[in-house]
């Protein structure tokens, strides 16, 4: 009986351990942080969940096939509906803006588009370990999916600093990572007391 009771107790834990892992590996695929090629090989484009909220995702260009004009120029986001950023260059720029997890394990909500200023519907997820599906539509109805391949290497002129500093891409305000304000620190100087002459 008691050989019996550790065969059961055994296969137990056998089973558990390997559920615990087949999660593990399923979370770590549905994540769709990395550096990916889009499917026209114009441009690559660094996902990872938002500063401002880590539950969701955003993604910024980080390298760009042609990032300057004919007089060497960076491209500029002309066609923004929002003035102020119309003069901010294309390379570095948030595109992604803070997709949401879906109960299919993926993550949808909105991306950017530069070239005609519009913002479309987006869902996102991983398909194997080397790339990632991006199906927009438009009003909901005209869809298309592309695959983005990952890419490990870094390319001349890729921005490959931290998303924020001068050497990464440039989040939007709103997504971007709350900088901590240290408390000015007052030195207090020692006085001496005057001393006391006598007459």
């Amino acid at each position: 009986m008691k050989i019996l009771w550790r065969i059961i107790i055994r296969t137990a834990v056998a089973t558990l351990l390997a559920v615990a892992q087949n999660r593990g590996q399923a979370a770590a695929l549905s994540d769709p942080s990395g550096t990916w090629l889009t499917e026209d090989g114009r441009a690559r484009i660094r996902v990872e969940h938002c500063g401002a909220a880590p539950e969701r995702i955003c993604g910024y260009i980080v390298w760009m096939k042609e990032a300057a004009d004919g007089k060497g120029q960076p491209l500029r986001d002309k066609l923004n509906p929002d003035p102020a950023k119309r003069a901010r260059a294309l390379l570095g720029h948030q595109l992604i803006l803070g997709l949401r997890p879906t109960q299919e394990g993926r993550f949808a909500g909105e991306i950017y588009n530069a070239e005609d200023g519009r913002t479309y519907g987006i869902t996102i997820w991983r398909d194997g370990a080397e790339r990632l599906n991006i199906k927009g539509c438009l009003l909901g109805l005209l869809c298309s999916t592309q695959s983005w391949m990952r890419t490990t290497d870094a390319l001349p002129g890729q921005l490959v600093g931290t998303t924020g500093d001068a050497t990464g891409p440039t989040p939007d305000p709103e997504w971007a990572m709350a900088r901590q304000v240290r408390p000015a620190t007052t030195k207090v100087k020692a006085h001496s007391s005057p001393r006391k002459t006598t007459g």
